[in-house]
């Protein structure tokens, strides 16, 4: 009976495990691949230091000339206005040396533009004094075309008398008003 006995616990066990499932085999995971290291980038190398500041001296007047603004350089009034007698448009003799000087200044500085306005006293209509601002703004473009000004870099405008620069009465506050007067447009 032995082997009967062994026999019943051999089909015993089969039967167990017959009935018993068991998970399936898996293959282990493979070791992770080794990471490729990179070098890291070696440091930026220290900025160069600054110079001294250069001592501040005077600036030179071209220097002077590219830092001001053009509000600034028309308040500087460096170019002079030509003033008429009552009721002309010919250019007087202190004009005419004031002329010279702006064409000076205006060779100097070859890329400024330039405006001329043309002003009158308050007499007169306005559709005279237009005219008359008109006739004194071109005697003063001409006279500086003369002198070797481009007429590129000249533009005209009458104002007559409605931007007067001086409004009180009186001859001293009227030949005031009777001008060519510049404004710098572009530098």
């Amino acid at each position: 009976m032995r082997v009967t006995q062994v026999l019943t616990i051999v089909a015993m066990v089969g039967a167990v495990s017959a009935c018993h499932k068991r998970p399936p085999a898996t293959a282990p995971a493979p070791p992770p691949a080794p990471q490729a290291t990179v070098p890291a980038p070696p440091p930026a190398p220290p900025a160069p230091p600054r110079p001294a500041p250069a001592p501040s001296g005077p600036l030179s007047p071209e220097e002077q000339f590219q830092r001001e603004s053009l509000g600034q350089l028309n308040a500087s009034h460096p170019l002079s206005d030509a003033f008429f007698d009552y009721n002309v448009n010919t250019l007087r003799d202190d004009a005419r040396k004031a002329l010279q000087q702006d064409a000076q200044w205006l060779t100097r500085w070859p890329t400024t533009k330039i405006m001329i306005e043309g002003h009158c006293d308050e007499r007169g209509t306005a559709e005279y004094n237009l005219a008359l601002g008109d006739r004194r703004a071109n005697a003063v473009t001409q006279y500086l075309e003369s002198l070797g000004v481009s007429p590129t870099r000249i533009q005209m405008e009458s104002l007559g008398k409605e931007a007067p620069f001086c409004s009180g009465e009186g001859e001293s506050c009227w030949s005031q008003n009777r001008r060519g007067h510049f404004v710098i447009t572009a530098k």
